[in-house]
């Protein structure tokens, strides 16, 4: 059977007694193929494929116009000139021999060389695209594979997995210390008749690094490395069970393409969780600070429980939701990969939820003071304009956090119809709150007049115009 380390397979057939009749239209040497076999010196043959180099050490002859001639020094020179040639094409160059079969005979000794086959399995169109994709996401796509290193070179220019001439081989991973090794991988994406061994060796020497390192493999013999990969991706269509069983993933339509659009639902998902986490912990720094705060203005209580458990149902679980369901931003795939050890909180995340926090904090009880009459204690109209700023603020709030640095109207509006809805649905109850006759009793709260509701609605504009500001002037430290 095939071996990754002989990297050939051998098959011994019976010939048949009486040669079978030959089909009418006949490639031109199968008559002298038909000879051979029908002259044969025993009823066995076996039958050797595999890699030219390592084939013809094994072969003492060649077949030639129907009969063997011995394997020189000369025939040699033409055999690997036409197997570089063929590699250089970008083929998988396969070499057959056979031998005459006797039942004590070794099957893979003393082979006539038979000749030269070349295959072309061409990279999936999507690939190349997704290899720019990756280098552009800081991403280094590096390729292991069994296959001739002129071959491996030819595939992996041709996908832009890289553009230097330097390719190494098995042979040359086994020469190699672990510093050269080390070394090595860090310049060299291309590698060529490696065997398993060799992939966990390059696997462990980027981790050691301090890379993390997503492999993919489809055989039994892959599973160490990919076992010891941080990310383990098995072949669904031609991986084994064993790769499968060793892997964290299954990639279900065997496409590298199909795994860099994962790696972007990623970063898109995790992207999704910041944007909550800033939007939630922020609008909740302004609640706690407008209750703390209170008593320093005057103010016994800025919001009942009732009013409170409304804020958090309605602007941190339903808006909460439309930013959940952000779609990637165009610079998802346009950045590095963030440290593994980086905190949730990096990034700026902790110094925005601060100022967003103190801004709608100290906004709300600035508009509760000012509508506030000390004469009226019967009157709460203050304690509606707090509950009622709250809530528009953190609709602003949570359109502008729809990205840390790309401006709202870069975005869209449309692009994420699910938070537009639920903002308008936010709106819409919070207005039925304010002026449905039962449910401003049930809330304790004033039904507001045009004016001062439109104040309420230009607190929230202005959270959303702040936080834009915010986006630019991270922008522009970037451009400079």
């Amino acid at each position: 059977p095939f071996d990754a380390d002989r990297k050939r397979m051998t098959t011994v057939h019976r010939l048949p007694a009486e040669p079978a009749a030959q089909p009418a239209a006949q490639p031109a040497a199968l008559p002298a193929a038909l000879r051979a076999l029908a002259d044969a010196p025993t009823p066995y043959v076996a039958f050797t494929k595999g890699a030219v180099d390592g084939l013809l050490p094994l072969c003492r002859a060649i077949w030639l116009n129907g009969a063997t001639v011995p394997l020189d020094a000369q025939w040699l020179a033409r055999i690997d000139a036409a197997n570089e040639q063929m590699a250089q094409n970008g083929m998988r160059v396969l070499g057959l021999a056979l031998r005459w079969q006797t039942e004590a005979a070794p099957l893979e000794d003393d082979l006539i060389f038979i000749g030269l086959t070349g295959m072309i399995d061409p990279p999936r169109p999507e690939v190349k695209t997704a290899v720019a994709t990756c280098k552009a996401a800081g991403i280094r796509p590096i390729m292991i594979t069994g296959d001739h290193p002129l071959t491996a070179r030819f595939i992996a220019h041709d996908l832009g997995i890289t553009d230097n001439q330097r390719v190494k081989t098995g042979q040359d991973l086994s020469r190699m210390t672990p510093e050269a090794l080390a070394a090595a991988v860090r310049e060299v994406s291309v590698y060529a008749r490696v065997t398993p061994e060799h992939k966990l060796r390059i696997v462990e020497a980027l981790q050691a690094q301090g890379q993390v390192v997503a492999m993919t493999g489809d055989g039994v013999n892959d599973s160490p490395a990919l076992r010891k990969a941080d990310i383990g991706i098995a072949m669904g269509i031609t991986g084994t069970d064993v790769s499968k069983e060793a892997s964290e993933m299954v990639l279900l339509d065997d496409n590298f393409a199909t795994i860099v659009s994962a790696v972007e639902e990623g970063r898109a998902i995790y992207d999704n969780i910041r944007r909550f986490v800033k939007f939630s912990i922020a609008g909740n720094v302004g609640k706690v600070l407008v209750m703390l705060l209170a008593p320093l203005a005057g103010i016994n209580v800025a919001l009942l429980p009732l009013q409170l458990l409304w804020l958090n149902l309605l602007t941190d679980g339903l808006l909460g939701l439309g930013l959940g369901v952000e779609p990637a931003e165009p610079e998802t795939m346009q950045r590095p990969p963030r440290a593994p050890q980086e905190s949730l909180f990096s990034g700026g995340l902790t110094r925005h939820v601060v100022w967003v926090g103190l801004v709608i904090g100290l906004a709300a009880l600035a508009v509760g003071a000012l509508y506030r009459d000390p004469a009226d204690p019967a009157d709460n109209r203050w304690q509606t304009m707090i509950f009622t700023a709250l809530a528009f603020m953190q609709m602003g709030q949570a359109l502008a956090s729809r990205s840390t640095r790309v401006a709202l109207w870069s975005l869209g509006l449309l692009t994420n119809p699910v938070l537009l809805g639920l903002v308008a649905v936010t709106a819409v109850l919070q207005l039925l709150v304010l002026y449905v006759p039962f449910l401003d009793r049930f809330f304790e709260i004033t039904p507001l007049s045009l004016g001062e509701l439109l104040l309420c609605v230009a607190l929230g504009v202005g959270m959303l115009l702040l936080i834009e500001l915010e986006k630019a002037w991270l922008r522009r430290g970037e451009a400079a």
